[in-house]
């Protein structure tokens, strides 16, 4: 059944995301609102709650926080969008993956014209997100029923539909950029570093006055405009009808473009803005002296550049950002201190100190840092799984190249770029720091930048070992559902008094908090052992094994 058609098959392969993303949110959600009771058992804590959500006011709007969709709303604001990386990624290989493969071709040998196969394989994609949303609205239902909520199965659903409707503008735009690269990757990274600049573009308004004009040039604005299980709030009709409307515009373009362009090649852009033709000689017209050309090593690191720049951008700029906003945030922080117990304790299980330094409530915010290098590392090994499954890794075996070379030097190039993009941040941070006077320890501050490279590797080299054995699909999964699982560990087990083995079960926990007390040395050399030992059964694996198997 599954193979009568491309809708079905593109849904198949969907499955696992489905299940995944879906649970993973929706279990996250569930957890949060089981624990809202806890926070406000007394008027006391009521109203400490209140004041802490007013001080964190430019992460997300606070509305209602002393009611547990509002809680719920307030607390997993813009991180619950980690859930646009599936269609981010999903999209940009949608068509352009199978351009790549060369099975596109094949496909439209048959009688199916382009558009009908586009827009099943574009259905597909829309109906494992509606899928996904709506597991995540039942959870929801279900966490609020257990704490006797004020919304019900109707809000919940609204709730998932908001959820499905901005991650689709994600995927959407993926589908739309991927028409104007030659590769699936370099589309995924472009369209990662616009999600994190659009979160940056909607909190603008919420620190600094007069500027909603601005943040409205982000899909993210009209997602936070709908809170649908905050009973006197509501969705925002209007809301709903711009992201819808961006889905379709995004997604139309994308497939006009495809029907008119050729199999395997771009979008021509104007004239005005190509760059001038240079006129070469025959010597120089093949690229046989690019640097990326002279090693295995070189022409993984040639191809993992664009997204890495675009990760970067956003990486970076988050981590700028953010001491930005401790800056502007610095006097409110330390009144409210002295009079919140849950402030304190926030900081504390998070942070990992006091109000005394600003260092403790940049570290509460830094530990975002991991998890997006860590998603970064996820896009990097689902390439590589993919470059196996597309023939691509036969192509080079052909030569006089030894399996574990390829391997190494693929992983190598990988290491290369997760280390400059930290120094990178580094860079941006430090200068966000001269420039708004806010005072940090440099040393503690390379240390808190630095850690995210293990955990990256970590990532990566999980994903190597996984693809050993799983398809493309079943890896990207496996590992997506792995980061949601630790992101949900670390945000939320401390709220629900977990105990430290079980903390200790995410690797997340190990970051520690380095902007406060330096490198956590023994972890850090846990992390990399770790990922040393996942690496070297992955290259095993890799040597013994059939390509394409």
């Amino acid at each position: 059944m599954w193979f009568t058609s491309v809708y079905l098959k593109t849904l198949r392969e969907a499955r696992i995301a489905i299940l995944g993303w879906g649970l993973g949110m929706g279990l996250l959600l569930y957890a949060v609102l089981s624990a809202y009771p806890a926070l406000v058992e007394t008027p006391q804590a009521r109203a400490s709650l209140v004041s802490l959500s007013s001080s964190f006011a430019w992460l997300a709007e606070p509305v209602a926080v002393d009611t547990p969709g509002g809680y719920a709303t307030f607390k997993y604001g813009f991180t619950i969008l980690i859930v646009a990386l599936w269609p981010l990624l999903a999209c940009s290989r949608l068509l352009r993956g199978e351009e790549e493969r060369g099975t596109l071709d094949v496909l439209l040998s048959l009688p199916r014209g382009r558009r009908r196969v586009a827009l099943e394989k574009l259905a597909a994609v829309w109906t494992a997100l509606a899928g996904m949303g709506l597991i995540i609205g039942l959870l929801t239902f279900a966490g609020g029923n257990h704490v006797n909520a004020d919304f019900g199965l109707g809000d919940s659903l609204l709730f998932g539909l908001n959820i499905v409707l901005v991650c689709g503008v994600f995927g959407s735009l993926a589908l739309l950029i991927s028409q104007f690269t030659q590769e699936r990757s370099t589309a995924a990274g472009l369209t990662g570093g616009l999600l994190l600049v659009f979160i940056i573009i909607d909190m603008v308004h919420r620190i600094i006055p007069d500027t909603d004009w601005f943040s409205r040039l982000s899909p993210i604005y009209y997602y936070n405009l709908s809170k649908a299980i905050i009973p006197k709030y509501g969705v925002h009709p209007g809301a709903l009808l711009v992201l819808l409307a961006l889905n379709i515009l995004l997604s139309g373009v994308a497939l006009v473009l495809f029907e008119r362009r050729d199999i395997g090649g771009t979008v021509a852009i104007p004239r005005w803005l190509r760059p001038p033709e240079r006129a070469s000689q025959p010597a120089y017209a093949l690229p046989v002296n690019a640097w990326s050309l002279r090693s295995i090593y070189t022409r993984s690191l040639g191809m993992i550049i664009a997204p890495a720049c675009w990760w970067t951008l956003g990486i970076a700029g988050f981590a700028a950002w953010m001491v930005v906003v401790v800056q502007q945030t610095e006097e409110k922080m330390a009144t409210l201190y002295t009079s919140s117990p849950l402030l304190k304790g926030f900081l504390t299980k998070v942070g990992g100190g006091d109000i005394n330094t600003n260092a403790t409530i940049l570290s509460a915010l830094f530990i975002l840092l991991p998890l997006l290098m860590m998603a970064f590392a996820v896009t990097q090994a689902s390439r590589w799984s993919a470059d196996e499954e597309d023939g691509l890794q036969e192509l080079v075996l052909a030569t006089p190249q030894s399996r574990l070379t390829v391997l190494l030097a693929r992983f190598g190039a990988l290491t290369t770029a997760v280390v400059i993009m930290s120094l990178l941040t580094l860079a941006a941070t430090v200068l966000a720091s001269t420039a708004t006077g806010l005072k940090l320890d440099v040393g503690n501050l390379a240390a808190a930048t630095l850690s995210i490279i293990p955990l990256g590797l970590l990532m990566a080299a999980f994903g190597y070992l996984f693809s050993g054995w799983l398809s493309t699909a079943l890896d990207t999964g496996i590992l997506s559902f792995l980061l949601v699982i630790w992101f949900f560990i670390s945000f939320v087990g401390p709220e629900l008094n977990m105990s430290d083995s079980t903390l200790r079960l995410s690797a997340l926990y190990y970051y520690g908090t380095p902007l406060l007390h330096g490198l956590p040395l023994w972890n850090t050399l846990g992390v990399l052992a770790v990922a040393i030992v996942a690496l070297i059964l992955a290259s095993a694996r890799f040597v013994r094994k059939d390509i394409g198997r």
